[in-house]
């Protein structure tokens, strides 16, 4: 035999499970991240004191303006997040919440994190010399070249290591003297990938000065979703295309693509 319980009593048990949930997801750790922008860095420039690209065995020239690789900024890997940091991020433009496993690579320790993110930025620099030579049609002589990046991990530069080295080696101007920020991924054939965090990336790029932003086409709409005020969005598919984009902007010949 089961009793009879009042409406109001009834509610009360029933929501004690609801209640009891909402207390555990405000303490316990939550599988996210919370990411804001990030440094950029010029390739065409130093960084701590090094050159970002030094190139031997072929002449190179004098560059100007600037070309700026953007990062994000995440929470490390073992930092707990938890409900009250989440309902913070959502309501503020400069942070954003992420999956922890779309940040960082699932099952690995900080350790192993950090070296995968070494690798994939040596393999990335790997690609963005050989993007550039092909493109140049240089790549059967002996030219080397070094990028050297501090603190910095993962693809996403590749497109601007790209830019830069050919901006030092082909004789053009590609900034026409002024500060333009991009990210995307890039492989040996030149081809433009998408990366993530593009609209915390737009804001790190106008922070630090730049007017114009490379973004791969795929991303287009994310990279508008809080796009600073003043700072024009390119998308890109191909190393040639964001040459193209660029000197047809520099010299106001030629039609620049937008999203």
């Amino acid at each position: 035999m089961f009793s009879r319980l009042s409406r109001p009593r009834a509610v009360a048990v029933c929501a004690l499970p609801v209640v009891a949930l909402l207390a555990t997801a405000a303490f316990a750790p939550l599988p996210f991240s919370l990411t804001q922008p990030g440094l950029t860095a010029d390739v065409l420039g130093e960084n701590k004191g090094d050159p970002v690209i030094t190139i031997s065995g072929a002449p190179t020239r004098d560059t100007s303006g600037e070309l700026r690789m953007t990062t994000i900024e995440a929470t490390s890997p073992d930092t707990d997040v938890r409900l009250g940091d989440l309902i913070d991020a959502w309501f503020r433009t400069d942070k954003a919440v992420m999956p922890r496993d779309s940040v960082y690579p699932s099952g690995r320790s900080t350790r192993e994190i950090e070296q995968y993110n070494t690798e994939q930025m040596k393999e990335s620099q790997d690609a963005a010399t050989e993007a550039a030579l092909n493109y140049l049609d240089l790549t059967d002589k002996n030219i080397k070249v070094t990028l050297k990046l501090a603190d910095v991990g993962g693809p996403s530069a590749g497109l601007l290591f790209s830019l830069g080295i050919v901006d030092k080696l082909d004789g053009g101007d590609l900034t026409g003297g002024r500060t333009v920020a991009g990210t995307g991924t890039i492989d040996p054939d030149g081809k433009v990938g998408a990366v993530g965090g593009v609209s915390l990336k737009t804001q790190a790029a106008k922070r630090d000065g730049a007017t114009v932003f490379l973004v791969p086409k795929a991303e287009c709409s994310d990279a508008k979703a809080e796009l600073p005020k003043g700072l024009r969005l390119i998308p890109v598919t191909t190393l040639k295309g964001a040459v193209s984009s660029l000197e047809a902007l520099e010299s106001g010949k030629g039609s620049v693509p937008s999203c």
